[in-house]
């Protein structure tokens, strides 16, 4: 590569070499080995062609800026990151402290490990930090970054969060899902009792069980099939592509040629068609059928109906923001709270101590009936420790959303400027020695008798994030694990197969859209009475 490069300067340079090697192995992950070949010889090309024409400009006008690792040409700190960047950007801060400068690629960003950080950033700055960067898959799944989670800050997404809070997830329709709720966690009860003396993969269990639930609330009925299968798992995967033109524009056309822009466009165009015919679907029953009740109303229902209203403040429910909230309920309403199940079952085997306590919690509370309710969560103080206690350690986005500045700020004594992407390591503060004792230990019994709560309040516990930002959807996932995790620790016991001990019981990670089991959760599950 020396005699290729054939340059004095570069050669001298072993962070061009670090670059080069970098963006040479992302592209061996993506390609065929012929395009491959091709496509790294362009970009050694483009890197010495850019590398050459860096002039130095001599002495930057001065600012506080926080702590950098060094970082490379072209790619900055992206090989810092690394398989897991939740705890690699741990380790960094631990050296470089709780407020951090990267870049990735060009993107300027402020990584923030600690409470007071993201105290800062959530509550004072807030404001000037609720907008967001544009993410090219984001964008194109979303059409156009218009969901809540995505969109920048704006009218536009105060009228769609509003919306959504007030019309599709307040607490009286949280409340009018009870049914759903209860009828499908009944059919996984009995599907798990039916099972009894096997081996069970308690992820599928729970991929069902969410899917099943968020199909019938936002959609009206279920679906299901392998087509749509395919299609929903194709579209979640399709956040795990990494894009080099969202970091580095002047690559954006590997993006193009790697086939990920191709892949996504196609896959936001087979959702869409799924969905139009859903709302079609939902247009042609109202026709025939006359408004339903508010207690049977779906997603759709009460989408169209807002969409119908000229009494908005000028503001049009157009068809394509209509959609991209259901997509947004699929990801929100799956992913999540699948994950979320299945780190805290698997919490429980790996605590024998833990599971015994809140079974006797669960059985006092449901004297002797066939299953757990809605009502009956808010008499279970150890069960919502338990839960909590999963999220600090498996915190669903463990770098939440990232945030973008609106305008220069100081930041724990610190210059940000405008246009900063701003992301808080929520997986690192959920670890912090100085917040919690024994901080990688399972102890529900630390979020008894205090105040943390689901809204972000708390900047030690941020597993929704907080401020403007934190994740509307709360209300709607909290009670879904709680139900179901309750309903499986009253009726059944549960230990690992094939002898495994269950302290050893695998607890690797694997980056989705959430954080997720590597492995999927398998038990052999029998009756407890």
């Amino acid at each position: 590569m020396t005699r290729l490069l054939g340059s004095t300067a570069i050669n001298s340079d072993p962070s061009i070499h670090q670059s080069i090697y970098f963006l040479a192995n992302k592209i061996m992950e993506i390609f065929p080995s012929s395009q491959s070949l091709l496509l790294s010889f362009s970009i050694i090309i483009s890197v010495i062609f850019i590398y050459v024409k860096w002039i130095p400009l001599g002495s930057k006008n001065r600012k506080n800026i926080p702590p950098s690792p060094r970082k490379l040409p072209i790619i900055g700190n992206f090989h810092q990151l690394g398989s897991i960047p939740s705890r690699n950007l741990q380790i960094l801060s631990q050296k470089y402290g709780p407020i951090m400068l990267l870049h990735f690629g060009s993107i300027p960003t402020v990584i923030a490990s600690s409470a007071e950080a993201a105290e800062e950033i959530m509550k004072i700055h807030d404001l000037s930090l609720c907008s967001r960067p544009t993410l090219t898959m984001p964008n194109i799944l979303f059409y156009g970054s218009k969901s809540i989670s995505f969109s920048p800050y704006g009218e536009y997404w105060r009228r769609m969060k509003s919306i959504i809070v007030l019309k599709l997830l307040s607490n009286t329709r949280v409340k009018s899902y009870k049914k759903v709720r209860e009828d499908e966690i009944v059919h996984m009860i009995r599907v798990l009792g039916e099972s009894c003396g096997t081996t069970v993969d308690m992820g599928s269990m729970f991929v069902s069980l969410t899917n099943d639930i968020i199909c019938r609330v936002a959609l009206g009925r279920k679906f299901d099939g392998l087509k749509y299968t395919d299609l929903l798992k194709r579209f979640m995967d399709m956040f795990t592509v990494f894009s080099i033109g969202a970091y580095i524009p002047w690559l954006s056309w590997v993006d193009r040629i790697n086939g990920s822009i191709g892949r996504a466009e196609k896959i936001a165009k087979e959702f869409d068609e799924f969905l139009e015919g859903i709302i079609e679907e939902h247009l042609s029953k109202k026709n025939k059928e006359g408004a339903k009740s508010n207690e049977g109303e779906d997603f759709v229902d009460i989408l169209l109906e807002i969409q119908k209203d000229k009494t908005s403040n000028g503001f049009t429910l157009h068809r394509d923001s209509l959609k991209v909230v259901l997509l947004e309920a699929f990801l929100g309403g799956t992913e999540t709270t699948y994950a979320s199940l299945e780190w805290a079952l698997s919490e429980l085997i790996r605590n024998p101590r833990v599971m015994k306590k809140l079974q006797q919690e669960v059985t006092e509370i449901a004297q002797g009936r066939s299953m757990i309710y809605d009502e009956d969560l808010e008499k279970m103080p150890y069960l919502k420790a338990v839960l909590k206690e999963s999220l600090r350690l498996h915190t669903p986005a463990p770098l939440l959303v990232p945030r973008k500045s609106m305008q220069d700020i100081k930041l724990m004594g610190y210059d940000i400027a405008e246009g900063t992407q701003v992301i808080i390591n929520a997986w690192a503060i959920g670890r912090d020695p100085a917040l919690w004792e024994e901080p990688y230990e399972f102890k529900p019994e630390r979020f008894l008798n205090n105040t943390i709560s689901y809204q972000g309040f708390h900047s030690e516990w941020l597993p929704f994030g907080g401020g403007r930002r934190v994740c509307p959807g709360i209300n709607f996932s909290v009670p879904v694990i709680e139900l179901a995790i309750a309903n499986i620790v009253y009726k059944f016991d549960m230990v690992l197969p094939n002898g495994v001990k269950n302290e050893d019981l695998d607890m690797s990670e694997e980056i989705s859209i959430t954080i997720r089991k590597k492995s999927s959760l398998r038990v052999l599950v029998t009756h407890r009475f």
